[in-house]
């Protein structure tokens, strides 16, 4: 989905839609989006957000719903009367965002791969929204950035296996499967740029499921399809020896209980030195403002030292 592409009337370029001015009346559909517009001071403009829209607390309260990422309620973003409404490629539906371009409301399509694409739509928000005395916010991330990208070449790394989902049907015990990540995502990135080393950066997904699990023939390639999820198999996680396993809390909400579907693996390394860990899943899958938390609290959590300590939350 690109300008001109896919979607008419839908634009990755801001400058694109033609503001005079800053945007008065702003939906977002996009949480870590959300949260950036309010710490970068254009929370304001704020008249629906969606219901995982859940930073800062106590600044998203009072702001209006428009149902979910995936399933949002167009009748309440209409009702909203958005002068912008701000879209992900990867979060939101294609079919949502033609209905709602179709009906001429202006549409910003955002999808940061990496850090630095991160960043620069930080800059990008703070441009639109006139708000340049929020560049110094930045430019002391950026410095972070910076620092970690001169030093993750020359630092130790730990081999990492971390997965976004699980095989829904499996109640307990092993799944069949989990879902994963390769090298082209924001959290295949984000995880080399704070000491880590992602096992399956290189594996991609295949299509039907069988095949992704090794099973059957594959599919040939078809260009829409999301080839960046691949589902994996217990066995392969095991021949990928990872040293550190996060669990996230979201997309998939894991917990203390998924941590006992590894003990039937106990020859992973990250399995036999207690390196199985769960971790706040915004850290990892929200592109925005809360980066700054990202490269404060990951590195330690990918950290194979002894002095780490038991199981550890974050």
């Amino acid at each position: 989905m690109t300008d001109g592409g896919l979607i008419p009337g839908v634009f990755t370029n801001w400058e694109a839609l033609g503001f005079s001015h800053s945007p008065r009346r702003v939906v977002s559909l996009v949480p870590s989006v959300t949260e950036s517009l309010i710490e970068l001071g254009a929370g304001e403009s704020l008249v629906g957000i969606t219901d995982y829209c859940l930073h800062p607390a106590a600044k998203v309260a009072d702001i209006p719903r428009v149902g979910g990422t995936k399933n949002p309620d167009l009748h309440a973003v209409k009702a909203a009367l958005p002068d912008l409404i701000i879209a992900n490629q990867e979060e939101n539906r294609k079919e949502d965002l033609q209905a709602l371009a179709a009906e001429g409301f202006k549409i910003w399509l955002t999808f940061p791969c990496t850090v630095r694409q991160a960043i620069d739509l930080l800059w990008e928000i703070t441009k639109l929204f006139h708000r340049p005395l929020m560049g110094q916010s930045l430019a002391v991330l950026e410095t972070g950035y910076e620092w970690a990208s001169l030093a993750a070449p020359n630092s130790p790394s730990a081999k990492v296996f971390c997965p976004i989902w699980r095989e829904p049907s499996a109640a307990q015990g092993a799944p069949r499967y989990w879902m994963t990540f390769n090298r082209q995502t924001y959290m295949h990135d984000l995880l080399g740029l704070c000491g880590g080393v992602n096992v399956f950066a290189d594996r991609e997904r295949r299509y039907p499921l069988a095949a992704d699990l090794g099973a059957g023939p594959a599919d040939a390639p078809e260009p829409e399809r999301d080839m960046r999820y691949p589902r994996v198999t217990p066995a392969e996680v095991a021949g990928h020896a990872p040293e550190v396993i996060l669990l996230p809390s979201e997309p998939y909400p894991f917990a203390e209980a998924d941590l006992t579907a590894f003990e039937a693996y106990p020859g992973i390394p990250a399995v036999k030195n207690g390196h199985l860990r769960l971790v706040d899943g915004s850290l990892l899958t929200w592109p925005g403002i809360r980066l700054a938390k990202a490269l404060s609290a990951l590195p330690e959590l990918l950290s194979v030292s002894e002095t780490f300590g038991e199981d550890a939350e974050i």
